[in-house]
């Protein structure tokens, strides 16, 4: 049977979010995390974009040293010649890429505004695949922006045109949140059938149905013959409404009652490495976790009534689907009262090297030219971040050092 496949596009989608935004360093230890858990590839950021290609060259090189692996690290670009050129000029390593170009009637008459027709989407398309692989790219997938509006006969001819370029699947995207679960499973099911290639299916949550409809739309594909890929992003961060959130795309489909056993994930997912994840991305952003978030909100294993807490002291299976334990829950978290030592964008070297010995990270065997140089890392990180930094972004700057100098470098434009 075909498998399902997790690509998490926070680094991507759910940065460009209004009014939220991640540093260089918080996006590379969201690869991190996402690599151990098992994700299988994260869209890392815009390879066209000045301001990202050090970091994306930085994390491809992490990638070369074992650190981000088996995570695919994959860069999301527009479907033109332009682009393709303009990212491997920047980032020449890069070798997973997405091309996107929109595909509805509404988005060629009200964005192009007459500069293209069905016809020239396509040539652009296949003309931007055919360069991407010139080049060098190892996976090609082709994106159909607003595909959820688009005639399906065209999304037909789009996908066999991409098919027959080389891409190696096509990105059904619910770009408006318009679909529901039973209209996506339909048509990711006849597409699946019709193009013979994997489907990706990319939703949003505008009518809050985005993780549900990824799983509906990823048993269309299977369902169709054709492995499944399902975009998500931590915590659902992402564009207006957000995003299929992660956590509760996994659960649904190791949990829920038509998948657990029956649809089988392409690479095994580390629910215990949730917790720390979500807690990671909602201090990243500066946004809460809603306290209603599947698996990981403050109430998802809260008890108040007597009849509930009464039945899940007798048997938690009673009234938890699932234990807490396995999303990494039930340490005890405990905060400072009284002392505090901060590292931050004035901190010296005594107070810092006070702070890395709490983290068994001993600056005695090293020079203090090597020690000053950590610090000035995390002071930059910090004035960057605009925050304290995170015991794993500490001991990440520690350890990349070298690396973290490259996240933290930005080339204005001449």
């Amino acid at each position: 049977m075909p498998r399902i496949y997790i690509l998490d596009v926070t680094n991507r989608d759910g940065v460009q979010t209004a009014k939220l935004g991640l540093s260089k360093i918080e996006k590379t230890l969201l690869n991190i995390y996402l690599n151990k858990m098992g994700v299988f590839q994260s869209e890392f950021g815009f390879p066209t974009t000045k301001h990202e290609s050090l970091y994306l060259q930085a994390n491809l090189e992490l990638a070369e040293m074992g650190v981000l692996k088996p995570i695919r690290l994959g860069g999301w670009i527009r479907a033109t010649v332009g682009d393709v050129e303009t990212a491997f000029k920047l980032v020449p390593n890069i070798r997973h890429l997405n091309l996107s170009i929109s595909t509805s009637e509404q988005m060629i008459t009200g964005k192009f505004q007459g500069r293209k027709k069905k016809h020239d989407v396509i040539h652009d398309m296949v003309e931007a695949v055919d360069a991407a692989w010139a080049k060098g790219a190892e996976s090609v997938g082709v994106n159909a922006e607003d595909a959820s509006r688009t005639a399906p006969e065209f999304l037909v001819d789009f996908g066999l045109a991409a098919k027959e370029h080389g891409a190696n699947r096509l990105r059904y995207c619910d770009t408006l949140g318009y679909e529901d679960p039973f209209t996506i499973y339909k048509s990711c099911r006849f597409l699946a059938e019709k193009l013979g290639i994997p489907i990706e299916i990319h939703c949003h949550g505008d009518l809050g149905m985005a993780v549900a409809n990824s799983v509906a739309g990823a048993k269309g594909a299977i369902d169709g013959g054709q492995d499944a890929y399902i975009n998500t992003t931590v915590n659902g961060i992402g564009e207006r409404a957000g995003n299929a959130d992660l956590v509760a795309v996994v659960l649904a489909l190791t949990k829920s009652k038509g998948f657990a056993g029956k649809y089988r994930l392409g690479r095994k997912i580390d629910l215990s490495r949730a917790w720390k994840l979500a807690k990671f991305a909602s201090y990243a952003f500066d946004i809460p976790i809603p306290i209603n978030q599947p698996g990981v909100g403050a109430n998802a294993f809260s008890h108040a009534s007597g009849i509930h807490a009464d039945g899940v002291l007798k048997d938690p299976e009673n009234y938890e689907l699932y234990g807490y334990e396995e999303l990494g829950r039930g340490e005890p978290e405990f905060v400072e009262t009284g002392r505090e030592i901060i590292a931050g964008q004035y901190s010296g070297i005594s107070g810092f090297s006070h702070i890395m010995g709490k983290k068994d990270v001993s600056f005695r065997r090293r020079s203090q030219e090597q020690a000053r140089e950590i610090l000035e890392l995390v002071r930059y990180a910090n004035v960057e971040s605009h925050k304290p930094l995170v015991e794993d972004e500490l001991l990440f700057i520690a350890r990349y050092p070298k690396i973290a100098k490259r996240l933290l470098t930005l080339t204005p434009l001449e």
